[in-house]
């Protein structure tokens, strides 16, 4: 069976190209966060030998980076999230719908963070609602879970 890529794998193989190529782009903080994915459950971060208190089988196993943006340290948290998430559904179809600030306000929206969400927020409500109540698609009232990514 074939190894299951993973970012990390994308990232030893073509980061060192991308961060020469995007150099004038790339904030230390993003530089930052390709690192810690990188190093994740390596030998760069360290270990530490785990013991079964049963049987005495030991392992060794890498430090995690801890970084909220790394697949690896985030998993459980985002399982535990779907799973509260799944808790709070109610037994009826739901749609998932993605609204995308287009690139020419994307700078205008990194300068003016709440004006340009709130009105982005509040066209997408406007939107839903309008097309949900028309007959001809649901006519219906709806509501719904907005989040920024």
């Amino acid at each position: 069976m074939k190894a299951k890529l993973e970012l990390a794998d994308i990232l030893h193989r073509h980061g060192p190209a991308y961060r020469y190529l995007h150099a004038d782009s790339l904030d230390r903080e993003q530089r930052r966060v390709m690192r810690a994915i990188e190093q994740c459950r390596t030998a760069a971060l360290g270990g530490h030998v785990e013991q079964c208190d049963a049987c005495g089988h030991q392992r060794i196993a890498y430090n995690s980076c801890g970084n909220r943006h790394c697949p690896k340290c985030q998993s459980l948290a985002r399982a535990e999230w779907l799973d509260h998430r799944q808790a709070d559904l109610l037994p009826v179809p739901y749609f998932h719908v993605v609204f995308t600030v287009p690139q020419e306000i994307s700078a205008i929206a990194f300068q003016n963070k709440r004006t340009v969400y709130d009105i982005l927020f509040q066209a997408t409500a406007e939107t839903l609602q309008t097309i949900a109540a028309d007959p001809r698609h649901l006519g219906a009232t709806i509501g719904f879970i907005a989040l920024l990514h």
